[in-house]
């Protein structure tokens, strides 16, 4: 009996020690991926549809536009733009720089598998090392107002038929811009300037209606959580907005933002401003002393909202090392 025990201990001491030393499985990656410069952002060329921007995945196929280093540190790590640290020493030329990429998945490869197929691209092509931590960081926290919310629930989605086919999309008509696919679809038509305004259709904010007078965008939306609220107004502020309201559920939003947030907001996403050269000091945004003077606080104020500066512990993802260009295909 004592050579029986004996004899389990080794075999479960040999199983251990065999398993300790199996390496761990490959990190899941693209079969072969090109990647090639892209021009800066252009605001007219996306809307007339001749810039692609965005990441769509067509079978086996994922193509990305016009993507920066840091779109692609963002995506891959599935985090927001400002929990990304360690970038700063790319410049203002090097940060304006964009990729085209178009990657062909594993076969058995999921969408939801591409931002882990992202990561190991950065790390074999732009020698990309990362560290996680944590930092308390100076916020705004995204609250509800004295007197309560002054929100209107959104309508409700129509219940889709139990024997609908899949929709096959619509191609773009004249003057519309489509980007993304399926869910993600978001399709652009008309002009904030002309009277009729901008109309988006789709994407997670349901449909929005654009509209400018008096040096204001008004933008309108049918569908839009709290956490996509504090996600617009991060964008304006200069620092993370949290969603502290505990409301739950979509809601009909509107918001009145001055051209000078809304110029500074496209400066900062690297798109060149009209009759401005890329890479110009006034394409740079304006680093406000004052972001509280922002017209993003008084929107939210007409929603019975407000923007609180607090401290708070957010996740962050640190670049350690990078090269500013990938390796050849």
């Amino acid at each position: 009996m004592k050579s029986q025990r004996i004899g389990c201990v080794v075999v479960l001491t040999v199983a251990i020690a065999a398993f300790a030393q199996t390496p761990p499985p490959a990190p899941l990656a693209f079969e072969v991926a090109s990647i090639k410069p892209a021009g800066a952002l252009d605001p007219l060329a996306i809307a007339q549809g001749k810039v692609s921007v965005g990441m769509k995945v067509d079978g086996a196929i994922c193509n990305i536009g016009s993507f920066s280093l840091r779109d692609l540190v963002r995506t891959a790590y599935e985090v927001k733009d400002y929990q990304i640290s360690g970038l700063d020493s790319l410049g203002a030329a090097m940060s304006a720089q964009r990729f085209n990429i178009q990657a062909t998945l594993p076969e058995g490869a999921t969408e939801k598998q591409v931002p882990q197929m992202l990561q190991a691209m950065l790390a074999e092509r732009f020698k990309l090392v990362i560290h996680r931590e944590t930092r308390d960081q100076p916020v705004y926290a995204l609250i509800v107002a004295k007197g309560g919310p002054k929100l209107k629930d959104a309508e409700p989605d129509p219940p889709a038929p139990a024997d609908a086919a899949p929709a096959t999309p619509d191609a773009p008509k004249k003057g519309e811009a489509v980007f993304g696919q399926g869910a993600n679809q978001v399709r652009i038509s008309g002009n904030p300037t002309d009277g009729k305004g901008m109309v988006v259709k789709g994407g997670p904010m349901g449909q929005m209606h654009m509209t400018m007078a008096d040096g204001k965008l008004h933008l309108e939306a049918s569908k839009m959580t709290m956490a996509s609220l504090a996600d617009v107004a991060t964008n304006f502020v200069g620092k993370p907005v949290v969603d502290m309201t505990e409301l739950k559920g979509n809601y009909q939003v509107a918001l009145d933002l001055s051209m000078d947030d809304i110029k500074n907001v496209a400066r900062a996403a690297g798109m060149n401003m009209p009759g401005t050269p890329a890479g110009n000091a006034a394409n740079a945004p304006v680093d406000a002393a004052d972001p509280s003077g922002s017209s993003i606080f008084g929107s939210v104020q007409q929603l019975g909202l407000k923007l609180e500066a607090r401290k708070a512990p957010l996740p962050y993802i640190v670049v350690d090392h990078f090269e500013k260009m990938p390796t050849e295909n």
